[in-house]
């Protein structure tokens, strides 16, 4: 059982924090693992309950815990991602602190690069998933949430396929931040990812041409991104008009 220092009155909560954080991030608590209850950390920490819950919070906000109500709730580990960071961007979309062109821009930088490492990496199992995921992009969808499942799926598996965590975790992001930016804007026409948009990168990725899954990547980037900043133009005429 790992213990915790007694903390000075002068950073009560931002040292509590930083314990705990240490001792998710060193892996003592794994995602999934519930912490212990505010009175018993309040006593090992030699803090008040309040000092721990303005802890848990902040860490809350942060993406490394999530709160469960009722008998068995409590505070629990996540799993690490780029979720918070997600979040953060929908709010300063909304408040026009940042914008779509901006997105487009980094993505135009990174995917590519996705696609040309992916090309490098091909195996049997990844082949498979991407030639389902292409299939199921074709299929009739109920509503936005379930096309956007389907038309981000080959993203993902591209992003695992080149074996660099950190490019993972980005694509997610950026995959995460777009799909939440047009459920909020809900396009109206359903221009914005016609099926078959990724067949070129697909097939460029399973030749194992690197070189040309990059270029198939980047032009498709490029359309969605035009796409993308037109809803964005839509999306803020919409919010002006029904100001006034």
């Amino acid at each position: 059982m790992t213990t915790f220092k007694p903390i000075k009155q002068s950073r009560v909560s931002e040292e509590v924090i930083e314990q705990l954080k240490h001792s998710i991030l060193v892996g003592y608590f794994q995602s999934g693992d519930k912490l212990p209850s505010e009175r018993e950390l309040a006593e090992q920490f030699k803090v008040s309950r309040v000092a721990v819950r303005e802890a848990l919070r902040a860490l809350e906000n942060t993406g490394f815990l999530t709160t469960r109500q009722g008998v068995t709730g409590g505070a629990f580990v996540t799993d690490l991602t780029f979720e918070y960071l997600s979040n953060a961007f929908i709010d300063l979309f909304r408040a026009e602190k940042i914008s779509i062109p901006e997105l487009v821009q980094v993505r135009l930088l990174v995917e590519p690069e996705i696609a040309r490492h992916a090309a490098l990496s091909v195996d049997q199992n990844h082949a498979l998933r991407l030639k389902e995921a292409l299939k199921a992009e074709e299929l009739p969808v109920r509503d936005l949430a379930e096309d956007l499942d389907k038309k981000t799926a080959v993203h993902y598996i591209l992003s695992e396929m080149c074996g660099n965590r950190f490019f993972e975790a980005l694509e997610r992001s950026l995959m995460a931040l777009t799909r939440q930016v047009v459920q909020v804007a809900k396009p109206d026409a359903p221009f914005m990812h016609p099926a078959g948009m990724h067949r070129p990168i697909v097939e460029a990725v399973l030749s194992g041409n690197a070189d040309a899954a990059a270029i198939e990547m980047k032009k498709h980037t490029t359309e969605f991104g035009e796409n993308l900043i037109k809803m964005e133009k839509a999306y803020r005429e919409k919010t002006t008009s029904q100001q006034f």
